[in-house]
């Protein structure tokens, strides 16, 4: 199977140049810097814009996948719900948005497969450009697709949360442990500043008591 005959691939919303903000405009622009394979769309970090394409807007939905297009990881990633039910979102023109036509096909679990190396190599055969590599439409909707049972895609997904959940407890144990080493090299230079404040004092003072 290829990722045509399960899933529908569109371009995102065509921007004219640069997306800029524009508060309380029309709706929230996810771009790549606001995606991360891990957690989905980061909602605090979208712009709000205004829509000044002619092309009707593909709104995102809770299940749609992001495809990142350009660069040299064309990962993706899970929409969850938009914290503004009222604020409308678009993809940026450098994602393809994904939805799974499939009812035996999980989103979350299209979205780890398209992240794993069977489809990384696909990607990697067929993108183009010298600089910065792009992946074109075409390409994406004949990735291989492997389709095991809903029971087997629930359990890989369940997988991937917990092992995503680990990494994330220990690169905080990790944070805190570089904490903690700063909080001790801190402590190092002030006492060590502390205890030369004051030199011609305590050779004086050693000076006098060998006189004595």
């Amino acid at each position: 199977m290829i990722l045509i005959e399960a899933a529908t691939v569109a371009v995102g919303y065509p921007f004219r140049g640069k997306v800029s903000a524009t508060p309380g405009d029309d709706a929230l622009a996810v771009q790549m810097k606001d995606v991360s394979v891990e957690w989905g769309v980061n909602w605090e970090s979208c712009l709000s814009v205004k829509l000044t394409g002619k092309k009707r807007p593909q709104w995102l939905g809770a299940g749609d996948i992001l495809f990142a297009s350009r660069g040299s990881l064309n990962y993706s990633a899970v929409v969850q719900a938009s914290p503004e039910p009222t604020r409308p979102a678009v993809a940026s023109p450098y994602f393809y948005v994904v939805k799974a036509q499939n009812e035996q096909l999980l989103p979350e679990y299209l979205a780890w497969w398209l992240n794993q190396p069977p489809c990384q190599r696909h990607f990697a055969q067929h993108a183009e450009g010298t600089l910065t590599k792009s992946v074109r439409r075409s390409v994406l909707e004949s990735a291989p697709i492997v389709l095991p049972p809903l029971e087997q895609q629930h359990s890989i997904v369940k997988l991937v949360k917990n092992i995503r959940r680990q990494r994330q407890l220990l690169e905080q144990q990790i944070a805190n442990g570089d904490a903690m080493q700063a909080a001790i090299a801190s402590d190092l230079v002030n006492a060590n500043t502390h205890s030369t404040t004051h030199p011609t004092t305590i050779g004086t003072t050693t000076a006098g008591n060998s006189f004595q």
